[in-house]
């Protein structure tokens, strides 16, 4: 599957701008500020149903304007076309389409266009807070198992719930263990395939992660990501009974798999700690290169890849090493933005592969020949 054709309508800096693109390999160039990612985005959009950079809807509408219109089209694996749209209207619900058909609720298209991006905000994984690998690890499972997203939905909801309900018996000081148990059975099912799902993913996903580290480093640490939970503690129905007390105490759900976690490690220890900025730029980019390698194997075909300006701080050897890398038979249409202009010319004139190069400046693009 490719992406052959996208527009813009009113999208963030851009009034109106079509995209024709090559199905293997296409290269954004222009400054900062130019409007290089909010193509990526755009694309994204199409994918996910919502921005990668701001979860505010009406704030990728451009300025003064009262819509923005998102039109990709799409070569699938039966050599046929298929029509993603997205439209918003300021203060209307988002109309989100494919092939001409309006989707009741938006996480039914999750996993139809599989697609990676890789960012300089991915250090983000290392660096900030355990909810940001949650939804790391939420995101990549759900675009290959639509029970895994209705479960995790069916989780929040009945977390959200439970919550309420204790802070309602603090403020009006009584407690109804018979209401608190009936939230508690809703927890558990879910919480319980989510916990094992996330288990299994991560016993699948260290190889092929390991692998990518070792090429992109050419060194010998070896990597690993630890799944951590309470449910490796204790059974998720005790764990809920003992807490009780203390989910009364402070107001909320102190156990469950919204408290899991993934550890980064290197040799052992924390690469958050102990690793330099460039072995900390090689880890969250083989895991994004180890994603997709996962999900081509899960889909049987092969994912959208993003590259957004990645190559700042890398040398020139370690950019032409990562897109020779994504050049290769294994991997499918690739979006790379830059800077330089002379380096992307420089790598494709050493590699001998079908690519496009657009010049984007002020919201406006152009093809170069």
């Amino acid at each position: 599957m490719y992406l052959s054709r996208l527009t813009l309508n009113r999208f963030k800096n851009y009034q109106e701008a079509d995209f024709h693109f090559n199905e293997k390999i296409n290269c954004l160039m222009g400054d900062n500020g130019a409007g290089k990612t909010n193509v990526l985005d755009a694309i994204y959009y199409l994918s996910f149903t919502k921005s990668y950079f701001n979860s505010i809807d009406s704030q990728n509408i451009l300025h003064n304007e009262d819509y923005f219109a998102l039109h990709g089209y799409y070569k699938n694996q039966q050599a046929s076309e298929d029509h993603v749209s997205c439209i918003l209207q300021r203060n209307r619900k988002k109309q989100f389409r494919f092939n001409k058909k309006e989707y009741d609720r938006l996480s039914d298209h999750i996993g139809k266009i599989p697609l990676v991006m890789i960012s300089p905000y991915d250090r983000d994984l290392i660096n900030e807070g355990s909810d940001v690998r949650r939804k790391y690890l939420d995101g990549v499972i759900s675009q290959f198992d639509n029970f895994y997203l209705a479960d995790l939905l069916d989780y929040n909801k009945a977390l959200q719930q439970r919550n309420v309900l204790l802070k309602q018996f603090a403020e009006q000081h009584f407690f109804d263990e018979l209401s608190l148990s009936v939230w508690d059975e809703k927890l558990l099912k879910p919480g319980e395939a989510l916990y094992e799902k996330r288990k299994q993913f991560l016993d699948e996903f260290n190889p092929l992660f390991d692998q990518y580290y070792r090429y992109l480093s050419r060194g010998n640490e070896q990597v690993k990501i630890v799944y951590t939970s309470q449910l490796e503690e204790k059974p998720f129905p005790r764990l809920l009974k003992e807490s009780a007390q203390h989910d009364r105490t402070v107001r909320y759900t102190t156990c469950g798999i919204h408290k899991d976690d993934l550890l980064m490690l290197m040799n052992g220890y924390p690469v958050k700690k102990f690793g330099s900025q460039g072995q900390q730029k090689s880890f969250v980019i083989a895991i994004k290169l180890a994603q997709f390698e996962y999900m081509r194997l899960k889909k049987g075909f092969k994912p959208i890849l993003l590259f957004d300006d990645i190559f700042d701080k890398l040398d020139d050897k370690r950019v032409a090493q990562i897109v020779e890398l994504v050049s290769q038979e294994n991997f499918g249409q690739v979006f790379i933005t830059d800077t330089q202009p002379s380096r992307i010319s420089s790598i494709f004139e050493k590699i001998k592969i079908d690519h496009k190069n657009f010049f984007v400046e002020d919201g406006t693009i152009k093809e170069l020949t």
